[in-house]
């Protein structure tokens, strides 16, 4: 089922998710996260929040394949999509800055992950890739947060060419990342370094500063669950259902 793990080191949390299926979420494993994300917001003895997964493969392969094959109606299919939206608008409230740390590969839902941390540390290997347009859905509960980093050309580009991955300097230009290393061993030493600093600073100042970065997003509040009922309705279909198999084997 996965897990999550909080570890906090002085005004430092470091948010830890990890999955056997590539870091994927199932819905179960979304809850936690916002559960986690959301305790954290409210921990007064932290500032900043590092949001990492587990291995040194893929960073997060988006929605769980099985947990999608296993939808069989409305309710359910946006539900579990109304998990995405739930950890987006968590990581979005939060008063805390979030600091992604992707290591590796991100797909879909990984994207939107990426995306929704105000400021990111990737690797020479953290390709992305928006793969839902092929299995007959699309990236609509992400989009917001993408199109706000990238812009709609950029998702749009990376959307409607669902089996190509962006590189990481793509994502790195685009602004997706805001510092690429060769390295996962460089990235951490830079990590830790800007987190700690970053830390130390007027906690109010950073979290006006927090406001100010999100500004015009109070109505993702019902737009992403909007967008999470479209996804539910089209998981259902046929094509997707075939799409599926096929991708798992």
């Amino acid at each position: 089922m996965g897990t999550i793990e909080t570890i906090i080191n002085g005004k430092v949390a470091t948010l830890l998710f990890f999955h056997p299926s590539s870091n994927s979420f199932p819905s179960t494993l979304l809850q936690q996260l916002t559960k986690e994300i959301n305790a954290l917001g409210n921990n007064k003895s932290i500032s900043v929040i590092v949001l990492k997964s587990s291995g040194t493969g893929a960073f997060c392969a988006g929605a769980s394949f099985d947990e999608l094959l296993s939808v069989s109606n409305f309710e359910e299919g946006s539900q579990f999509f109304s998990g995405f939206a739930n950890v987006i608008n968590a990581i979005r409230k939060c008063p805390k800055l979030i600091i992604g740390r992707i290591h590796g590969k991100a797909v879909g839902g990984g994207v939107g992950l990426a995306a929704a941390c105000d400021y990111s540390f990737a690797c020479t290997k953290s390709e992305i890739k928006l793969s839902e347009i092929a299995i007959g859905i699309g990236p609509f509960v992400i989009e917001p947060a993408v199109s706000r980093k990238i812009g709609k050309t950029a998702m749009s580009e990376m959307t409607l060419n669902p089996t190509a991955w962006k590189s990481s300097k793509w994502a790195f230009e685009k602004g997706l990342y805001s510092e690429l290393f060769e390295t996962i061993e460089e990235l951490d030493f830079r990590l830790e370094e800007y987190t700690k600093e970053l830390s130390s600073y007027n906690e109010e100042a950073l979290f006006e500063m927090k406001k100010v970065l999100w500004e015009g997003t109070s109505h993702w509040e019902n737009l992403l669950y909007e967008r999470a009922s479209i996804s539910g309705k089209l998981v259902l279909s046929d094509f997707t259902k075939k799409a599926l198999e096929k991708f798992k084997k």
